[in-house]
């Protein structure tokens, strides 16, 4: 059986990678709401063409060109936003998380950021 891991934080009921785990769940969640990602999701929009009147918008893809509905899509840091393992991490991670450009997004399918982030992950354990 491995070693079990020292919970040294919240009252000793979380382990330091858990805690950080919390932190970095809550940045990304808050965000979804950063006006110039969204600013960029809303310049590669059109109106929908298909037959669902649900739908009002549809998305391009900036890696694979092809449109897709909201749900199909997601906004992608050009510069990924790396890891937050501890507290020194936290204002590279912010800067990078909280971008102002909206050039410093692009908006990709679901495949296609899978893909994107497998090549960044790749090309940083090359370093």
């Amino acid at each position: 059986m491995g070693k079990k891991v020292e919970r040294t934080r919240n009252l000793g009921t979380e382990t330091e990678s858990g805690h950080m785990g919390r932190i970095r769940s809550a940045l990304r969640s808050l965000s979804r709401f950063w006006k110039p990602a969204l600013a960029a999701l809303n310049a590669a929009h059109r109106p929908y063409t298909g037959t669902n009147k649900r739908i009002k918008h549809e998305y391009q893809c900036a890696a694979c060109k092809q449109w897709h509905i909201r749900k199909q899509v997601e906004i992608n840091h050009k510069v990924p936003c790396g890891t937050l393992k501890c507290y020194e991490d936290l204002p590279g991670f912010l800067n990078r998380l909280f971008i102002e450009d909206i050039t410093g997004y692009s908006i990709l399918c679901k495949e296609c950021h899978l893909t994107e982030t497998a090549q960044q992950r790749k090309g940083k354990d090359d370093e």
